[in-house]
Parts: structure tokens; sequence; C-alpha cells
């Protein structure tokens, strides 16, 4: 049973509710002296308050879709970045799976379009990774069969799956809509965590880890080109997240001007955090610390043509000093603009207000050839 399913929350719900029911029965039998019926309450006691946290646990997982699996949540999860095998002039992505978007006529690729599950390949990190690829109805479309496309790659926080960004994160359902309603131009969305392995990566090639930086730097925009019509050149590409998936979009546009035109950070982060699901991220690296930090590199390093859009809000949001900070570093060729929001906190319902307009932003700035 799914740790996400609506079948799996309702039988904890339920479950709950018979034992609290049978602990109100029982009590009055329990209520003796001796070590048995003691040890029986205890055990009740112990068993309903098991199923009440397990039932909010479920609830509040299931609407925020912290853990997709029983492996993310016990920690038994493989490791989702495998060393690439194939050599080079080999396919770097393989579709493993195929569904219809949550749009009308989703079932007809002409109409509603088509989200493939892939694994994405990486020629110089040697790192493998699953995405989902959402491809816009005119992809599918008579007498557009050379049209190329322009590409966002869209990330999640961590942690957290891809799926996030199908729901409740609806990426290609508003993507469809604006480009429905002329506002966006129709685009490909490349759908993945910001992580390319167990540890939060965050967008940093690791010494003796995975390559991180390089696979969403170089790795990425080569392999979707090669499967994909999308342009190679960095104004067919943008990429976009929240939150440690805001940093890792924000560090790569700003380092990378060759590979992106264009970037977004929702509630983003301006450097990365070390924690236990980090770990020793530079290993004694000083320069690569200073330059993960977005701050300091638009202070010391030179500043590529890429255009950043950031998000915040003046109450609820941690980022507000630190997003300003960024507003106010950006200098030209560079370009930045900004959504303060009056209230919003670092959660989906505050993404959800944010991703039309980021998306809308992101169509302005990106050419599809």
């Amino acid at each position: 049973m799914s740790l996400t399913s609506a079948t799996l929350l309702v039988f904890t719900l339920c479950c709950t509710a018979l034992l609290f029911a049978a602990t109100v029965w029982l009590w009055p039998r329990l209520a003796r002296q001796g070590w048995r019926p003691a040890l029986g309450r205890v055990g009740l006691v112990l068993a309903v308050q098991a199923l009440v946290f397990s039932s909010i646990g479920l609830g509040v997982n299931r609407s925020l879709l912290v853990y997709g699996t029983w492996d993310d949540l016990l920690g038994t999860a493989s490791p989702s970045a495998l060393m690439a095998q194939d050599p080079a002039g080999d396919a770097l992505v393989k579709v493993i799976g195929r569904q219809h978007p949550d749009v009308p006529g989703g079932m007809t690729p002409q109409i509603g379009g088509e989200i493939q599950k892939v694994m994405v390949q990486g020629r110089q990190s040697k790192v493998a990774t699953p995405a989902y690829v959402y491809l816009p109805p005119e992809y599918f479309q008579k007498g557009n069969e050379k049209r190329t496309f322009p590409a966002a790659v869209v990330l999640t926080g961590f942690p957290g799956t891809a799926e996030n960004l199908l729901k409740p994160l609806p990426y290609p359902k508003t993507a469809w809509t604006l480009a429905k309603q002329k506002k966006m131009q129709p685009m490909i969305l490349v759908l993945m965590r910001p992580a390319v392995g167990p540890r939060n990566t965050q967008c940093v090639d690791v010494p003796d880890g995975p390559a991180s930086e390089t696979f969403f730097s170089a790795d990425l925009p080569q392999a979707i080109s090669g499967a994909y019509r999308v342009g190679t050149s960095a104004r067919n590409w943008a990429i976009m997240g929240d939150s440690t998936g805001g940093y890792c979009a924000l560090k790569v546009a700003l380092q990378h001007p060759e590979h992106y035109a264009a970037g977004v950070g929702l509630s983003a982060d301006y450097k990365p955090e070390i924690d236990r699901d980090s770990g020793d991220l530079f290993h004694g690296n000083k320069d690569e610390e200073k330059r993960s930090d977005l701050l300091w590199s638009l202070d010391h390093l030179p500043q590529g043509t890429s255009s950043f859009l950031v998000t915040t809000s003046l109450q609820g949001e941690s980022n507000l000093g630190p997003t300003r900070k960024f507003v106010e570093k950006v200098k030209d060729p560079a370009r930045v603009s900004s959504i303060t929001l009056d209230h919003g906190g670092h959660s989906f319902n505050t993404w959800k207000r944010e991703i039309p307009p980021s998306l809308e932003w992101l169509g302005g700035r990106l050419a599809a050839e």
C-alpha cells in the first residue's frame, strides 16, 4: 500500500477510531489492581497515541509529499544517482513511463500534451537520475514536426520528490493553461529533485561524490536537447525551483550563463545548508565554499547576462533580507526581477501563487530556437 495513498490514510483513521472505542469499552475491566491490568492500560494508551500520530503524519505527508515512498521514509531507498555505464554516443535519456496531464483532453497528446518519466544520464558527471518531462500539446500537433521549443528545468526542495511538481505543485497543468490563454509560449518542462543522490548535494560538485553542478549546468541541457526538440543555446534554457531547488536554480543560472538565460528562485536559499542531509560538501575547499554563497559571488565574481526572478514575503518568509540583498547586488549585464507577497510562508500554498507569474516571466525571456 502506497505511503501517500488515500486508502492507507482512511485505513489508519478507521483503526484509530476502532481502537479508541475498544479502549473506552475495555477500560472498566482494566481498572483492577495488578500488573496485568496496568500493563493493559499502558498498552492501549500507547497504541491509541501511536495511531493518532500516524494518522496525523500520513495526512501531513500526503498533503506536502515530503516522503514519496516507504523507502524514502525509512531511509532504505537505493541511491537515485548511479554511475552511467553507456558509452558515448548512446542515448542519454531513456523513457521508462508515460502519463496523461491532468488537463481537459489530457488523454490525447495533441490536446493535453504528455508527461514522460525518464532516466537522464550525464556524460561528464557520470551520474544518472530520474525526471519527468512535460511535452506541451503543440509538440505533437501536425505541422510542428520540426518546431523547436524552449525548456525549463524545475526543481523541488529537499527532501521532496519530483512528483511534488505534478501535484500539489501543478506545473504541467499551469503551463498548459497559460499557453492556452496565450500568456506564455509552449514550453517543455524537466521536473526533478535538486539532488542527484540520497544526499542533499545542492548543485555542488562534491569531492569524491556526485558532480551535481556539472550535471545540472552542462549534462542535463545536453541530454534533453539530444532527446527532444529543444535548442542548445542559453536562450533556449531556464531553470527554476523552490527552497533548496530555488538556490540551485539561481546558482546554476548565475554561474553558468553559457547554458541558462534565466533562473527563478521561489523562497530560495542563497547559500548551501550544511547538515546531516548534505554531509561535507566542500572537503576543506574554501574557495568553492565561498563561490557557493550567491551573495558573495555577486560581489566578487563576474556577472553574466542571465536574468533572475526571486520571490519572498513581507511576513512569514525567512529569506526576505537575503532576497533584498540579492536584488541589490545584481548588476548589468545581468537583470533581476522580484515578487514580494504581503503574506506567505515556506509552503506549497505560497509557491502555487507564484508559479503562474513565474512561468509567464520565463516565457518572455526564452527563445524557441
